[in-house]
């Protein structure tokens, strides 16, 4: 059974860095394409990264340059790095595994100004 869990949440002011990551249990995410939802107040979910099993890389325009997105195959974990927060990065963040549509739980991120 898949299990998708995120962490590294939490309250944030603008310009500050937080790294969320998301442990995987059920499938090896070496092997597969990972992504990262957000989804806003009153928004729809939004794709704003994403990591192929070759290792490339794919970004929302408005994250990008910003937020990168990596994976420890050690560790079965794929990780969002956040930097340059602003208030609209405000959003519960998902990780998102497409073969089968799983997601975890969401971690909440609130930047403030």
């Amino acid at each position: 059974q898949v299990q998708l869990v995120e962490s590294g949440g939490g309250l944030v002011q603008a310009g500050g860095s937080l790294r969320l990551s998301c442990a995987a249990s059920g499938i090896i995410l070496s092997r597969n394409t990972m992504g990262w939802y957000r989804q806003a107040p009153g928004k729809q979910r939004e794709l704003i990264a994403a990591i192929t099993s070759s290792g490339s890389t794919n970004y929302a325009d408005s994250v990008k340059g910003r937020f990168y997105i990596s994976r420890d195959s050690a560790k079965n974990t794929v990780y969002l790095q956040m930097n340059s927060l602003k208030p609209e990065d405000t959003a519960v963040y998902y990780c998102w595994y497409p073969t089968g549509d799983y997601w975890g739980q969401g971690t909440q991120v609130t930047v403030s100004s």
